[in-house]
Formats: C-alpha cells, structure tokens, sequence
C-alpha cells in the first residue's frame, strides 16, 4: 500500500481523498496556491506545500512544481482528483520519470480517450455504438459548417478536449453556425488549450447515462453499474443519481459490456466512466445507446456509485495503483438501494446562473442523518474567488428506493442555512421536487424547458419580512441588555399606549418600514407601516440565539401555525433561510437607496474576470439585449448584454483586460 499522498488538486475533491487516506493510514500531502492558503484542504492534511499565485497555469497547472514538493516531501505517489493535471499524459509520463506512482491510468490509456474525435474512431473500431457525425481533423469553418448541413440541424459542436460542457454548442439554425463555432473554439482555447471541434448529431430526447469502470494491473476490468446524469444545464452535470430510472437488465448488462470493451481496447487500470448518449424518445433501448466519451480520471459523481455498491472507490484506487488486484469480480457487484447526488454551488440561477464570490459568513449544513453524506472543501469563514470552479460541496444521499431517496435529498437541501453570498440550493430544491423528475421523465432538456418556474426568484411576503423585523429586535434587544429572559421587551419612553419599534428595510430601492408592537407575554404584532392591515400576530415559544455568528432560531406561531424558523441577523441585514432559499434583507441606507436608483446607462462587470471579447465600437447603436462584452470568470464564458435601446458611448476595457467586480466596461449615451 502507498505509504505517503500527494494531492495534486484543491477543494472538496482534495478533502475526499484526505478522509479515504487518513482511513487507512496513509500520509497526506496538500498543495496550494496563495489564494487557498487557508483552504480547507490545506488544514486537513498532514503536510501543505505553497506552490505559486492564485492562477492555475501559475500553481495547479504546473507539474513540475507539484513533483518537485512531493519529492520534497517524501511523498511516494501523486493522486490527480479530477480536473487539472488529472487527465495530462505529459504528467503521467513525468510523475513515472521521477520515480513516483500516479494514482490513476497509464499516458496511453489517457491519450487514446484524451481527445474526442479520436477515440471516437477507435470505439467504432472496438465496436462500441458511437454517435452519428463529423469526427475529422479538418478544422476549415465552410467545411464544418457543410458537415454540419450534411448532417442535418439541429447539430452539437463540441470541443474535441476537455470536458464539463466548455466549448460545446447547440445550433438549430445554419445562419447561427459561424458564431456558435466561434463562441465554442474560443472557450476550448481558453479552457484546454486546444480549439479544434467535432459535430455531432443532436438527440432529440437525450439521457446522458454513464458506466463506472474499474481496471488492475493484471488485466481484470467490470463495471460498477450506471449513473444517470441527464439533469444538466449548459451541457453541466446538476444533480446525478444511480441506478439510472427506467433501467432494464437488458440495457444495463448491454451498455455494462460496451463500457468494459471500451477500456479492455486501452489496457485500462484504475477508475474511469464512459459516457453514453442514450435516444430515449422510445424509452431505454439496448440499440439506442451510443459512445461520447470516457474520463480517464474519477468523476465528480463517483459518490452515487460508492452508496449503491458500498465501495470506496478513492481506496480501490489506491489499491490498484500499489500493484494489488481488484477484490471482486462482476459477479460479486450488485446494486443496493437508490442515490442522488447535487452539486451546491455559488451562483445565483436567477441571473443566468453568474457565478458569485465572496465570503461565506454564515454556515450550517443539514443535520447527519442516515443516507446522508456531505463532501465539501469550504467552511464557515472562506472566501469563494473568481480564480477556481465555484462548486461549494456535492449532498450526497442513499434510500432504499428512489421515492424514499429524493425526499431525502430535498429535506436535506431544505435544511442547508449559508449566507455570504448566493447558491444554487432553492433551485436544486425546486429540481428535487419537480413533479417529472419524480416521475423518472427525465432528459437533458428538462431543466430548459421548465427553467423559468426552477430559477424564479422568491421574493419574502409579509410573514418573511415580520420574522426578520421581530429577529432584529430580539437580537438587538440581547445585546443591549435590554433582555431578561427569552423575551426581549421594548424600551424607551411613551405617553400611552403599546410600545412600538420600527425596523427600516430595502427592496429594489424602496424603504419598507416595518413595525414591531410589544403586545405583552410572548406576543408581538408585526405590520408594514405603509399597510398596516398585512400585519400578522406573532406568539413566540422559544428563542435561542448565537451571540458569536448572530443566528436566531425562532419557534412562533402565526395564526395558529407553529414552525420553527431560522434567521440571521448582521451588521447589514436580515437573512432568513427557508426552504434551501436564503432571503436577505438589507437594512435601509440612504446611500445604498440612491445607489439603487442609479441610471441604467452602464455595463458592469458582474464579477471579477477577463475581458475575452467586445462586439462593438463607440458610437454604435444596439438594442436591448445586444451582447456586447464577453467575460471570462470561473472557466466559463458569460455574455453582458446592452440595458437597454441606445448608442453607445464609451468602451472602457480592451480585450484581454483583468477587471474587478462592479467595474464599469461600457456606457451608454445619456437619451431623454
């Protein structure tokens, strides 16, 4: 067994391989990059190595530093996770050199899958299904786009490298081929280095199902059973779960075979998933399956698999890379139960889900309970930066069927309380509880289809705004000392009648007012000032504050419906959490109201990045919804789009420039 571990990785994935290494008593070894230098991670682990700046080509990129701090370290192998250099043969290759174990497939085994279109080739010569297109090396755009027309619209432009949707395309429309062929090379240069696209059919109604795979050194390989990944968005896994719905003996034991050919035809060892494109317009059918790719690498979603086959697939792992032969064989394998996985991330779905960054100040995640399991790399206190993937944790939960295990993962996503900045919880919530997911009539599209209902913003009713008017008080009461007891009262001198306090909210520019009337005992009436009769009568039960975080957790009734409720009260505002939504109402500031109402004659930049693009020149007239700047954060690419009708006025950035959150890029000319 590997003595000592380096982790060539960062974040959540980087805390999964510590707890699996830390189980069987092997040494770990962390790096990092000044940005993560008080990275979870980089606590858990026995030993941390500063490895160069905040950016990946600078730090995580960089092979040579990373052999270098585990020859420093006497670290006697180097586990990829995922990403990064986990799917490099150079580095395989390197790692060999020095005279380390790479925890993962041999640099042929990976360049045989690196690259799309030839592997592709390759499976078509395995006899592996694969989906009908253009998989050359002819990267002529007249000539793509006649593939494309040959082909039949609508058609998928993907990135022959990489992976995670980047550089992928759907068109339907031939006039649109040019630009979405731009779009999608420009974001494969960026993210893989490498620009070149295949096209591909698009599935009318397409399920993305995958197969885990296991291979040894001594040439045994079996599959680990499939994960439906279809819940996506831009082309990204959301919420992945196994087995898949609908599954027959016959497709699972059709595509297990296809799957473990693929890997026998590369000599295959370690973990590794093929990815299936699968037509289900006419449900699961063993002739409508075809290959899109394998990750030579483990996947974001292996833990769906580790519950419903009990195995630690970080641990096999290890295992094989130390030489030893897998445990099992297929015969052994058999599926137990039912169980989903939600990528949690920082991004805010009611804005085109722009990622978000920032500090988390506030976090609880759900309770443990069984058939629950967390994988996180952030705690309370971290900053989330534009430098890396904004995903925050993965909820991982097991049932003993599929029912019984999505109630679990909405309860559970529920119950999850983060302030600091925006996540993606409400909607995962919303998406756990669609009535078609439940129904198992899932496919790539449903997300699109229904995206206006899932991303919808909830704005707070009056009872949300009267919770946090009546936390405010009590919190405010509690540290003036002005509570004797769970039940702060409210001071200051009056003639007659109740005591009263106003709380000064703002929403979309506006002050809301809301007063809190003292109506003896446990009582409090709560009331907009400009309506007063919303006003709702609140009994409160209990109270139980923190004074070190500033969370209140309240037990009220309110017209005779007793619930607890969670609320937290800071410098700058009210947050109150509800139902894996996080409600946040900032207290009224002159300054910030006046900010509020500013014209809408500017572009900002929503968050940090690089200016990859700029579509037009000063002086240029563009309608509303025009793009206009390109912006590149978080390995993705995000489109700013003109306000409103105008011409424009000044462009303040050039292509290539790094900008900061709020950034002015583009103004428009004042119109009366």
């Amino acid at each position: 067994m590997i003595d000592s571990l380096l982790i060539a990785n960062r974040g959540e994935i980087a805390c999964r391989i510590i707890h699996t290494a830390r189980r069987l008593g092997v040494r770990t070894v962390a790096v990092y990059s000044q940005a993560d230098a008080g990275a979870m991670h980089v606590a858990m682990a026995d030993e941390a190595v500063l490895i160069g700046p905040a950016a990946v080509a600078e730090s995580y990129l960089k092979g040579d530093a990373i052999i270098a701090a585990a020859k420093r370290c006497g670290a006697d192998a180097i586990h990829p996770g995922y990403g990064f250099l986990s799917e490099n043969p150079d580095f395989v290759e390197a790692v060999a050199a020095a005279g380390l174990i790479f925890v993962g497939p041999s640099a042929s085994a990976i360049r045989a899958m690196g690259l799309k279109d030839a592997a592709k080739r390759l499976m078509q010569e395995a006899g592996v299904p694969v989906v009908p297109g253009y998989h050359g090396v002819e990267q002529d755009p007249a000539f793509l786009k006649g593939e494309a027309e040959r082909i039949g619209y609508p058609v998928l432009i993907k990135a022959r490298a990489g992976g995670g949707g980047k550089g992928m395309r759907r068109v339907d429309d031939p006039a649109e081929f040019g630009r979405a062929l731009e779009g999608a090379q420009r974001e494969a240069k960026a993210a893989f280095g490498d620009p070149r696209c295949l096209i591909e059919t698009f599935v009318a109604t397409p399920r993305h199902i995958e197969i885990q795979v296991f291979g040894d050194a001594h040439g045994n390989v079996v599959h680990l059973f499939e994960r439906d990944c279809s819940l996506q968005r831009r082309h990204q896994k959301v919420i992945e779960e196994a087995p898949a719905p609908g599954m027959t003996d016959e497709m699972r034991a059709a595509m297990g075979e296809a799957a473990v050919k693929a890997a026998a035809a590369i000599g295959y060892a370690g973990a590794g998933t093929v990815e299936f494109i699968v037509d289900a317009s006419q449900g699961l059918r063993p002739d409508r399956f075809y290959f899109m790719e394998m990750n030579t690498r483990l996947q974001v979603e292996h833990p769906v698999t580790e519950a419903i086959t009990g195995l630690d697939l970080v641990e096999l792992q290890l295992r094989v890379a130390s030489g030893e032969a897998l445990p099992f064989t297929q015969g052994d394998l058999q599926i137990d139960g039912h169980a989903f996985e939600a990528r949690l991330y920082a991004e805010d779905p009611a804005k085109g889900f722009l990622p978000a960054t920032g500090r988390i100040t506030y976090l609880e995640w759900p309770q443990a309970k069984a058939g629950l399991r967390i994988d996180t790399g952030v705690r309370q206190g971290d900053r989330v930066t534009p430098h890396y993937d904004p995903m925050l944790a993965k909820l991982i939960v097991h049932g003993p069927d599929r029912p019984a295990a999505l109630k679990r993962l909405a309860r559970a996503l529920g119950d999850l309380r983060l302030a600091g900045l925006t996540t993606n919880a409400g909607f995962l919530k919303r998406l756990a509880e669609h009535e078609g997911f439940a129904a198992g009539a899932i496919d790539t599209g449903l997300i699109d289809r229904d995206a206006d209902a899932l991303t919808a913003q909830a704005e707070p009713d009056d009872v949300t705004r009267a919770l946090a008017a009546l936390a405010h008080h009590l919190g405010d009461a509690a540290q003036n000392g002005g509570d004797d007891g769970p039940f702060a009262r409210l001071s200051g001198f009056r003639a007659w009648g109740r005591a009263r306090q106003a709380v000064r909210f703002m929403e979309a520019g506006e002050r809301i007012d809301m007063v809190v009337t003292d109506l003896g005992g446990s009582a409090y009436h709560v009331a907009p000032a400009q309506r007063p009769e919303a006003g709702v009568d609140i009994a409160v039960t209990s109270v139980n504050r923190c004074a070190e975080t500033g969370a209140i957790t309240l037990r009220v009734s309110v017209d005779g419906w007793q619930a607890t409720h969670h609320l937290l009260v800071s410098r700058d505002a009210v947050s109150v959490f509800s139902d894996g939504a996080t409600h946040v109402l900032p207290f009224y500031r002159p300054s910030a109201a006046a900010e509020e109402t500013a014209t809408s004659d500017r572009v900002v930049a929503p968050m940090p990045g690089t200016i990859g693009k700029l579509t037009l020149a000063a002086g240029a007239r563009v309608a509303a919804g025009a793009p206009l700047v390109v912006l590149e954060a978080m390995k993705m690419e995000h489109t700013l789009k003109a306000p409103r009708d105008g011409t424009i006025a000044e462009i303040l950035v050039c292509e290539g420039d790094q900008v900061e959150d709020g950034a002015v890029l583009v103004t428009l000319e004042e119109e009366a």
